[in-house]
């Protein structure tokens, strides 16, 4: 079966910065079936349609006026079961030893991507990733973390890992208004913006829980706290 797969992150400063912050550094992924792609994006065309919101789908643009449309996001994105999912990784820099990396935190990035990815790379399978622009200084970035994706399973087959801008995939930009919402929580941030605040409510109704770090085997909405020391 092929699958796509769309990437996004928010805080990826928390890598950069000499500021003391206690944050996690989010990446998240949009898993879909191919198949499912024209259809999936048919049905965000015709809600932006019903509710006139023609801008970028994100997080940060999620407002009392488009309340509406995004809560039927959260009902599109459950609407299709498995067809649709998401997982996202959370990094507490402060617990990383970027001697390990070799002090470089551009390596290390990408090396958060490949344990966000890895877990869902199974046999027999063939996926295109597909994440969001980012200036890198190393360009094979993007080559590299394929050829180690394609090697953690022989059996499974990564046709291709490549940037593309958010403003033009809207698939990515449905990443980034999940992870936003995952983000929110998982980093307690407090909104005062009531639509952000009926958004996360909405989609912890439909996942029957809080967002929190899930067990292994979630797979619908599946939230990875990384613990640099091991463990789950």
């Amino acid at each position: 079966m092929k699958f796509n797969v769309y990437c996004d992150e928010t805080l990826p400063d928390l890598f950069t910065t000499t500021k003391p912050i206690d944050k996690r550094l989010m990446i998240g992924s949009l898993w879909i079936e191919a198949e499912s792609k024209e259809s999936i994006k048919t049905h965000i065309k015709e809600l932006r349609q019903k509710y006139n919101c023609w801008g970028e789908i994100k997080w940060t643009k999620v407002s009392p006026s488009q309340e509406a449309f995004y809560l039927d996001l959260i009902d599109l994105f459950f609407s299709f079961g498995m067809q649709m999912r998401f997982r996202c990784i959370g990094v507490d820099p402060k617990q990383v030893n970027w001697a390990y990396h070799g002090n470089d935190k551009e390596l290390g990035f990408y090396k958060f991507y490949y344990f966000l990815l890895e877990k869902w790379i199974l046999d027999f399978n063939e996926y295109s990733i597909f994440c969001d622009v980012k200036v890198n200084r190393d360009l094979s970035r993007l080559n590299t973390l394929r050829d180690f994706l394609d090697r953690v399973n022989l059996n499974a087959y990564i046709e291709r890992v490549q940037a593309l801008p958010s403003r033009e995939v809207v698939l990515i930009q449905m990443t980034d208004f999940l992870l936003g919402a995952a983000s929110s929580q998982i980093n307690n941030i407090t909104h005062k913006n009531s639509a952000k605040i009926a958004v996360i409510e909405h989609l912890e109704k439909h996942l029957g829980h809080t967002i929190q770090p899930t067990v292994k085997n979630e797979d619908k909405f599946n939230v990875f706290n990384i613990r640099l020391d091991g463990g789950w």
